[in-house]
């Protein structure tokens, strides 16, 4: 199979089901953001933290890979025509979403109680965090728009919301494991 088909040479793509659209479309650029998203944890993955995070991290990627298959997936393509669903063994759960909170309230045990915003920074590794924390909100922000005018699954838009509070606490936390400055955003009087 090549990489290329040439199919796409004139600004459109296909959907899970076959349905072209122009690659500008919100639905593209949702589960297009969601990817970037993806390959930014990968980015967080590559970098030397525990190897617990790690295992969570590749998790993450697997359910991302989920919700990008949802948002490419046309309502009135989600039932095959021999009534099958097409995502049949795909898609997030509660379980999904329980991993992350779990997780957010592991590391939170360690880390002291929040009292003023924090500044991004401070090391590579919690850069690339709060980078894919906003990543993930723009993704989320663009399943929330799609779901105005289309169906959205509303436990993908809920697991990118929590995906974003772990980005979050997980850059607070790698920032404690690496000893990192985390520097407090303070208002001007």
């Amino acid at each position: 199979m090549k990489v290329y088909t040439k199919t796409g040479d004139k600004g459109t793509t296909a959907l899970f089901g076959g349905t072209r659209v122009p690659k500008d479309h919100i639905r593209i650029d949702s589960y297009g953001t969601v990817d970037e998203l993806n390959s930014y944890i990968g980015l967080i993955r590559d970098q030397e933290i525990d190897a617990h995070y790690k295992t969570i991290l590749i998790e993450i990627q697997d359910r991302l890979f989920t919700v990008g298959a949802i948002l490419a997936t046309p309502a009135e393509k989600e039932v095959l025509k021999n009534g099958e669903l097409r995502l049949k063994n795909l898609g997030i759960i509660d379980t999904d979403i329980e991993l992350l909170e779990n997780e957010i309230d592991k590391m939170e045990e360690s880390l002291p109680q929040m009292t003023h915003f924090v500044l991004p920074g401070g090391h590579p590794t919690v850069s690339h965090c709060h980078i894919a924390r906003c990543i993930c909100r723009r993704a989320e922000r663009l399943a929330v728009h799609l779901s105005h005018n289309e169906h959205v699954p509303e436990i993908a838009i809920m697991y990118l919301n929590r995906l974003s509070d772990y980005l979050f606490v997980l850059a607070r936390k790698l920032s404690s494991d690496l000893k990192a400055d985390e520097v407090k955003w303070i208002p001007r009087k």
